[in-house]
């Protein structure tokens, strides 16, 4: 009779931990967000604030695949380029704040525009939220094949013998080109009158030709024109050398230490997302991130792939946008 009873209560004990346990289990789903159980029902789109084939447009469609079967859902790009990247960033910022309309904003979207633009149409801060950073690049210092320069503190001292007399080209008013040797200029003190072109090939042939001394540009764009004795790379503005020009050295090497200046994008949502929503975001497009197909082809266009979470992005947004946001007063460059 004592070892029945005994068992009894064993069994007892034990359905009560178990329907204790099944309890919780439910009691976590019932608290879990609606989103998180649910999110994606349907397509998501992603808006691309620049042509199809532009590099923003290969880093988005190159992660398509692996995040439309991690959702379960198509993944459909839409591109919406025009006025600096905020046509588009503006249409996400404005869209319903439910994980189904992203964006890949940004440098000038983003940090630049605030302080250029007389009126934008969304505050970047406000109204967008950090997803996660995809990929960035560092910019290179183009002179003439010719040029006396081999290395940046030549080109420094030569351009101060210059006076007034030097030149530099951009790709384009406000871009990255343009502001990461407004830093150098500042840094450095040299002078240099800004030459604005629309786009990397006519910057490098001004270049090229010595119609303008030099030039800051992302490598890709330049190779040709180096590859074919026309141009010589004398510097990289990012922290660490170029894994394909370990030879190229460094600005802050070169005397001027936490010099950093990067053309950098990142995935963005509307203000107001759920948390739940932006957590798998973050994970899956890292996941995306990870995979070695999309790595092989981002290094191959001369990118630094991103990651990370969406704090550490923020933070590094806060400080891309102080920094620049000096150059751009200091300069004076507004844009209507």
């Amino acid at each position: 009779m004592e070892t029945i009873l005994k068992s009894s209560t064993t069994r007892r004990s034990l359905l009560q931990t178990t329907w204790a346990t099944a309890s919780l289990c439910l009691i976590g789903l019932l608290a879990m967000p609606a989103t998180a159980q649910t999110w994606p029902t349907k397509p998501v789109k992603v808006v691309v604030p620049a042509p199809a084939g532009s590099s923003l447009d290969v880093i988005v469609r190159g992660m398509s695949d692996t995040l439309s079967k991690r959702w379960g859902q198509p993944l459909v790009v839409e591109n919406k380029p025009g006025a600096g990247g905020t046509i588009g960033m503006d249409i996400v910022a404005k869209a319903p704040a439910d994980g189904y309309t992203l964006g890949i904003g940004f440098n000038g979207p983003i940090a630049f525009g605030p302080f250029m633009f007389k009126k934008m149409p969304y505050d970047p801060a406000k109204d967008l939220i950090p997803i996660v950073l995809t990929t960035s690049q560092p910019n290179v210092l183009a002179v003439p094949a010719a040029h006396p320069a081999n290395n940046l503190r030549e080109f420094i001292a030569w351009s101060k013998s210059q006076g007034d007399k030097v030149s530099y080209a951009s790709v384009g008013l406000g871009s990255s080109s343009h502001l990461s040797m407004e830093l150098l200029k500042a840094s450095a003190g040299f002078e240099a009158t800004h030459v604005p072109f629309n786009g990397s090939p006519p910057a490098a042939l001004s270049v090229a030709q010595n119609e303008t001394q030099a030039l800051l540009a992302v490598e890709p764009a330049l190779l040709s024109l180096v590859q074919g004795g026309r141009l010589k790379l004398i510097a990289v503005t990012s922290q660490q050398r170029l894994a394909s020009r370990p030879d190229l050295q460094t600005v802050a090497e070169a005397g001027f230490p936490g010099f950093d200046a990067l053309a950098w994008n990142g995935i963005f949502a509307p203000a107001g997302t759920p948390a739940d929503v932006v957590n798998r975001l973050n994970a899956d497009i890292n996941a995306a991130m990870a995979e070695p197909a999309f790595r092989q082809n981002m290094i191959k266009q001369g990118l630094i792939i991103g990651g990370g979470s969406a704090a550490s992005f923020k933070t590094f947004i806060d400080s891309e946008t102080r920094k620049w946001g000096t150059i751009i007063n200091k300069v004076g460059i507004k844009i209507d």
